[in-house]
């Protein structure tokens, strides 16, 4: 809905919340005052058919973010280590050159990119972004993703020929739901879209089934699960191979349906024989009785699914364990069926348009990490900076990230940030990653752009569809990620190709008159829909602002596989010689290294690094802590609120101690994205409650080697009073 000239009158705007994946639906009053846009107030869009009503309390840091005085609002330039306001044409040509005269010098591979998850929550910066990254001509590409994902993609890459192919639990009509290492009363599924989860938790209970949480911490989804069963950092691994072999031990597995697509499923027992639950108890603190107890129920329910998600991925052997649990839910026959495991069909499906995945077609100059889909293990960017020689990185491009606070070794990479010769930033705070920039250039805030969630309606457990205006009007000083990003790449080829400047603008014409939008608007219209819903489009959205319900998953085997023959590669020969690691490291005494292991945590007002800056998330509260269990703490003399200090191999960190039992023994969890501490920043608030960042202790060299994916759960560490 435009805004009215007319002062002092309130609108209502029908907009979604962008600050995690369930995509709630929002109502978002304005006022214009003085010639000035006020966001009056947010609440739940109770007609969203998706969401229903349910908001978390994030939704109203929205209003924050767009308020923020420490928000940067214009391109800001550093000149003698001050910032300076510029304009844009200056911002982007400056940016450019910079770019442009490193490659020069250096080579293509010489400048960087990093991308953080916001991006994800951002069609204009997913769609058009990549015409920037491909200008850029370097291999040197580093995400978010390998600390925290990884895994999944590279199991449904090899199982079902995409990488963005991932079944998600069908939670409205599911009866039995294991969750290995995620809590989604705090993330509101991750990988899994579904807003107000824990009613959706608590029906699946009223209706006599079951939810089991297994997590080394007792989660707020624990608190609110039929039974929660602690587990050693690090172990899942050997539980899911305990659980496959009480399967077969017991005579359980069910996968008649789908032996169609994937024949040799019944060769999983071999895999496992060797890894009985009487062996494995011991190293995961998971009892036999307790495994055996769980598989038969689970294969006795008549729909269930096991869902691990970022503990179970980030640990040494992530991708093996989110691979078995894959396993797990197709040998019980809970793949493609009702309640269980489920592929989504959305309306604007990008799938067919985007690369499936590659794997291993690139390696890292000084470790030989491999690539996935184009891009390096994260855990390599400080290294790849600070080692001499050919293809030495010398420049980068952040979009969205601050990988200084997220990602592994964090002083290491902030100290490899101050040798490069030219950092370009695409983001609207100055934070402790992009301080060391040269130049930022701020996009809007999402209620001051179009949205439309291409990546979570493909997560999302119903289909529905929605698309959502901007709710302020882009004014002229102000840019979208995607019009910077296309600037950049137009600016950039200009000055490869000075002669042909005219030529290369005309190309890019048709996407500026485009849009991402328009983009979408094509997908929608050549979509499974399109015929179902009155010729759907962005106009059909428009005039239904709050959405439109598509229905429940439904089976969509094999039209869901992009494998060429249309089954289901179970890639034995790339996933299974990994439990020779296993073994070696559980017992062959390697994996006894500190009687303390490292975990995460997350909040339900935090989004990793975000909304720190939000005074309203976090008021009247202490959250960065290190949470210790009460026999721990008396062996080591810790007492309640004392300072602690926490060591590892790379660093340690001085934190507050909180003595809790709900971490089991040999645990100590450390919020993620705190330590708004460094230097050279403006998050006034942020900085009185600074925290410190786990990610001074988590270790670079530490990797899941199938995948090289960060390690950031089971780091050995060390406390002291």
């Amino acid at each position: 809905m435009p805004l009215d000239s007319q002062q002092n009158e309130d609108l209502k705007h029908f907009s979604t919340c962008t600050l995690c994946e369930a995509m709630c639906g929002i109502e978002v009053t304005t006022r214009q005052t003085n010639g000035e846009n006020q966001i009056v107030s947010i609440v739940g869009d109770k007609a969203n058919p998706f969401s229903k009503g349910h908001v978390c309390p994030k939704a109203k840091a929205l209003k924050d973010l767009y308020d923020d005085p420490d928000r940067i609002k214009s391109p800001m330039k550093k000149v003698n280590g001050e910032w300076q306001e510029i304009s844009w044409d200056e911002a982007i040509e400056f940016a450019a050159k910079g770019i442009h005269d490193t490659q020069v010098k250096h080579g293509n591979n010489a400048v960087a990119t990093y991308l953080g998850n916001p991006n994800a929550h951002n069609h204009g910066a997913i769609l058009f972004g990549p015409y920037f990254f491909r200008a850029l001509k370097s291999f040197n590409r580093f995400s978010a993703t390998s600390v925290d994902q990884l895994p999944h993609h590279i199991v449904s890459y090899k199982l079902f020929g995409h990488q963005n192919q991932i079944p998600v639990t069908d939670i409205d009509n599911n009866e039995y739901f294991i969750i290995i290492g995620g809590n989604p009363l705090a993330s509101n599924g991750s990988i899994m879209s579904v807003p107000y989860v824990k009613k959706r938790l608590k029906a699946i209970q009223q209706k006599g089934g079951k939810v089991v949480v297994i997590d080394p911490k007792k989660t707020e989804t624990a608190e609110v699960s039929s039974e929660h069963l602690f587990i050693k950092p690090g172990t899942d691994v050997l539980l899911l191979l305990s659980m496959l072999n009480s399967l077969f031990s017991q005579n359980l597995a069910n996968p008649e349906h789908l032996l169609e697509f994937a024949k040799d499923l019944p060769l999983v027992e071999d895999y496992v024989t060797n890894f009985t639950p009487e062996k494995t108890e011991e190293a995961t603190g998971i009892s036999a009785e307790q495994v055996h107890r769980l598989v038969k129920e689970f294969s006795e329910a008549q729909s269930a699914s096991c869902y691990g998600r970022m503990g179970a991925s980030v640990q040494r052997f992530g991708t093996l364990t989110q691979y078995l649990i894959m396993l797990f839910n197709m040998l019980t026959g809970n793949l493609d069926k009702r309640g269980g495991m489920m592929f989504t069909q959305p309306a604007a499906d990008y799938l067919p348009h985007s690369g499936h995945g590659s794997l291993a077609k690139g390696h890292t100059r000084v470790r030989g990490l491999p690539a996935f889909a184009g891009e390096y293990p994260v855990s390599a960017l400080a290294e790849e900076i600070t080692t001499p020689g050919e293809g030495q990185i010398k420049a980068i491009v952040i979009g969205a990230g601050n990988p200084v606070l997220t990602t592994p070794n964090g002083q290491q990479l902030d100290n490899a940030f101050k040798s490069l010769d030219f950092v370009v930033a695409v983001d609207f705070y100055i934070n402790e990653s992009n301080r060391h920039a040269d130049v930022i250039l701020p996009p809007v805030t999402a209620l001051e752009r179009d949205h439309y969630d291409i990546v979570f309606h493909k997560f999302a457990v119903r289909n529905s569809v929605k698309y959502s205006p901007a709710v302020f009007p882009l004014l002229e000083e102000q840019r979208t990620d995607w019009q910077i990003y296309l600037s950049l790449t137009q600016k950039l080829e200009a000055l490869r190709d000075p002669e042909n400047s005219e030529q290369s603008a005309l190309k890019y014409k048709a996407l500026w008159h485009k849009t991402p939008t328009g983009v979408v608007d094509d997908l929608l219209k050549t979509g499974r829909y399109a015929k179902l819903v009155s010729g759907l489009s962005i106009n059909t959205l428009i005039n239904n602002p709050h959405g439109i319900d598509l229905g429940e998953l439904q089976s969509d085997l094999p039209n869901a596989l992009f494998t060429k023959d249309k089954s289901i590669n179970l890639s034995f020969d790339f996933f299974m010689p990994d439990i020779k690691r296993v073994n070696e490291y559980f017992y062959n005494e390697v994996g006894k290294e500190s009687p303390l292991l490292l975990i995460g945590r997350r909040h339900l007002k935090s989004n990793n690094s975000w909304l720190h800056n939000s005074k309203r998330m976090v008021k009247d509260t202490t959250r960065c802590t290190a949470q210790i269990h009460p026999t721990d703490a008396s062996a080591f003399g810790i007492e309640n609120g004392s300072l602690v200090t926490v060591r590892s191999r790379v660093g340690q960190i001085i934190i507050e101690a909180e003595i809790t039992e709900k971490v089991m023994r040999g645990v100590v969890c450390i919020p993620h994205g705190w330590g708004h501490n460094k230097q050279g920043i403006q998050w006034q608030h942020a900085q009185s409650i600074a925290g410190v960042s786990c990610n001074d202790l988590t270790d670079e060299m530490i990797l899941d080697e199938l995948s090289g994916n960060a390690v950031l759960n089971g780091v050995p560490v060390t406390i002291s009073a």
